[in-house]
């Protein structure tokens, strides 16, 4: 559906495919001696998988990474004759087997059950196919343990298991204070040695950045592929993706002494003008961003809209939001003005710390109402 079809007041994201493509190329000029993937699990963060996926091939990318055997076999379909290897990151059963043997996906095997219904069930040595090894290396969610990861190796040894790569996840790589990265680094080199001629994967966007050590063979980028974590790239090469954008729908002068929102939680101290904007919580914008009974010192989150910044004031409603717009020019602002809640003119991580949570949330969250618009 063409951008001008969205032209009415509903909220939208914009999404730059520009900025994701040359996203990837830094994240990959940061790791040379690598080949750099792209998580595009989570239907691409929440921004559109497939089209994702699309846009990266087009920039270089060849590696991709999905959590379900489902996405992996829409974006394959999307991609027909496409040189491109497709990792499968869980949810292994049989459906799941048939459908990696079907679209050339490469299932990652996290445990004893998946390594014997890829390499060892009854009927597997019919259905050959390549696969990968998840490693437990500190985390804790999901992977083979030291036991488990040298029966996989003998397995390996023997022929039985076709492997394209090794692969573990890091817990914490975006702390800089924290060892545990070091820790899990030392620990994936000393299982990843029992798979001598098979690829080795660790490093996620945090770990790019983080030292050339976690590199390897192959690096997968997520949330800095989208626009996120940008404070961790030293080189400032990272761009906005996504646009979250509402519409003003009413511009109101309210006088002094008055409440605004739920709750009455905001009690004007002086005359106010407030604009009502198309977009709330149910929009992907959490709640608890603008959450007036916080004491914590938090700044009050802020838009972007008419070329100025502005407060969100008053609590989110679940389709709504309020701007205080008393700083701008009175005719500045008027219903069907845009207004940016996060994007270049706001970063997506401010909005995440204030809301107490994370930029991959706030993606992954956006409402199904919200239509995506590729640019």
């Amino acid at each position: 559906m063409s951008q001008a079809s969205f032209r009415g007041r509903r909220p939208f994201v914009e999404i730059d495919s520009w900025a994701l493509k040359s996203n990837w190329r830094s994240l990959a000029m940061q790791a040379p001696d690598a080949r750099t993937g792209a998580a595009v699990k989570a239907d691409g963060y929440g921004l559109g998988g497939v089209i994702a996926a699309k846009a990266l091939f087009a920039a270089g990318c060849r590696d991709f990474f999905v959590a379900w055997a489902e996405e992996g076999a829409a974006i394959r379909e999307a991609m027909p004759g496409k040189n491109c290897r497709i990792f499968v990151l869980q949810g292994l059963d049989t459906e799941a087997a048939r459908l990696c043997r079907e679209y050339f996906l490469i299932p990652i095997l996290s445990t004893p059950e998946d390594v014997d219904l890829w390499a060892v069930a009854e009927g597997a040595r019919d259905l050959p196919g390549v696969a990968g090894l998840q490693l437990e290396t500190g985390m804790h969610r999901l992977g083979l343990n030291d036991v488990q990861s040298r029966r996989a190796a003998e397995l390996s040894a023997s022929g039985t298991l076709d492997l394209a790569l090794v692969m573990s996840h890091l817990a914490s790589a975006d702390e800089p204070a924290s060892s545990l990265p070091e820790e899990q680094l030392g620990e994936f080199r000393k299982r990843a040695n029992r798979f001598p001629y098979v690829a080795r994967s660790l490093a996620n966007t945090a770990a790019i950045f983080r030292d050339p050590a976690f590199h390897f063979d192959l690096t997968r980028p997520g949330i800095g592929l989208y626009g996120g974590a940008t404070e961790l790239d030293p080189s400032g090469a990272l761009r906005a993706v996504p646009r979250l954008v509402g519409h003003v729908l009413q511009v109101a002068d309210v006088k002094r002494g008055e409440h605004v929102g739920y709750g009455g939680t905001v009690k004007l101290k002086r005359a106010a003008r407030i604009a009502t904007v198309g977009l709330g919580y149910a929009d992907g914008y959490p709640r608890s961003a603008n959450e007036p009974a916080r004491t914590d010192g938090a700044p009050v989150p802020r838009v972007f809209l008419a070329g100025s910044s502005a407060p969100l004031i008053g609590r989110l409603s679940m389709d709504m939001s309020m701007v205080d717009v008393t700083q701008l020019p009175v005719d500045a602002v008027r219903p069907g003005t845009e207004v940016e809640f996060y994007g270049p003119n706001v970063p997506i991580d401010e909005v995440a710390q204030r809301a107490g949570t994370i930029a991959y949330e706030l993606l992954t969250a956006i409402g199904t109402r919200v239509a995506r618009i590729w640019i």
